[in-house]
């Protein structure tokens, strides 16, 4: 069954409940991640994506995990765990395609465009995938539910959509522009694929 028939049987967890889990996890991974870095003097921070540098080429995989303090993290936080429930929803198998398909796309957008010598992290690619095959799977899938989510998180985010351009400095527009086009490929080829849901929401 897909997971829009999902219902589960007594004893097992709901699909939010599932979500919240899997949210407050991650969340508190990223916490515990930034709280290793400070005891270690920032050290971490060299972990990031450094541009066409072969040997650098995995961090696009660690980068999304790491933050330049805690400010960067706190203005992570909000928009990571809202996008993150509001796709987990879907189940751990769907969230995991699509997290693996924005983090690609926004690291080697990064790796490919940013400065010579500049060094890359946090999760606001991430997030922006997450952002932009939320709005666009309504699209895709032609489900009035997730239109109207769109639709909510448009009218209250919608202000992260100047982030794909070069207008603050400091700030990758090439994560947020990679994770927005990783976002939009995401929602486009998964559309249509039934994702089955159990207990433990995979």
């Amino acid at each position: 069954m897909s997971h829009l028939d999902y219902r589960p049987t007594p004893g097992q967890p709901t699909r939010a409940q599932v979500a919240t889990r899997w949210t407050a996890g991650l969340t508190a991974l990223m916490f515990g991640l930034e709280g290793v870095d400070t005891v270690v003097g920032h050290a971490m921070d060299g972990w990031g994506i450094v541009p066409r540098d072969p040997e650098r080429l995995p961090s696009i995989f660690v980068a999304p995990f790491l933050h330049l303090g805690w400010g960067h993290l706190l203005a992570n936080a909000l928009p990571m765990m809202v996008f993150g429930f509001l796709l987990l929803l879907e189940g751990l198998r769907r969230f995991v395609q699509v997290t693996l398909i924005v983090t690609v796309v926004s690291g080697m957008t990064v790796w490919l465009l940013s400065a010579p010598g500049s060094v890359t992290l946090g999760a606001s690619g991430v997030i922006f995938g997450w952002f932009l095959y939320l709005l666009a799977r309504g699209v895709y899938t032609r489900s009035a539910t997730q239109i109207l989510v769109a639709v909510v998180i448009l009218f209250v985010w919608g202000g992260m959509l100047w982030g794909v351009l070069p207008l603050q400095v400091g700030v990758s527009w090439q994560a947020h522009l990679g994770g927005a086009v990783g976002g939009v490929i995401a929602a486009r080829s998964l559309a249509g694929r039934g994702t089955k849901v159990t207990g433990a929401g995979r």
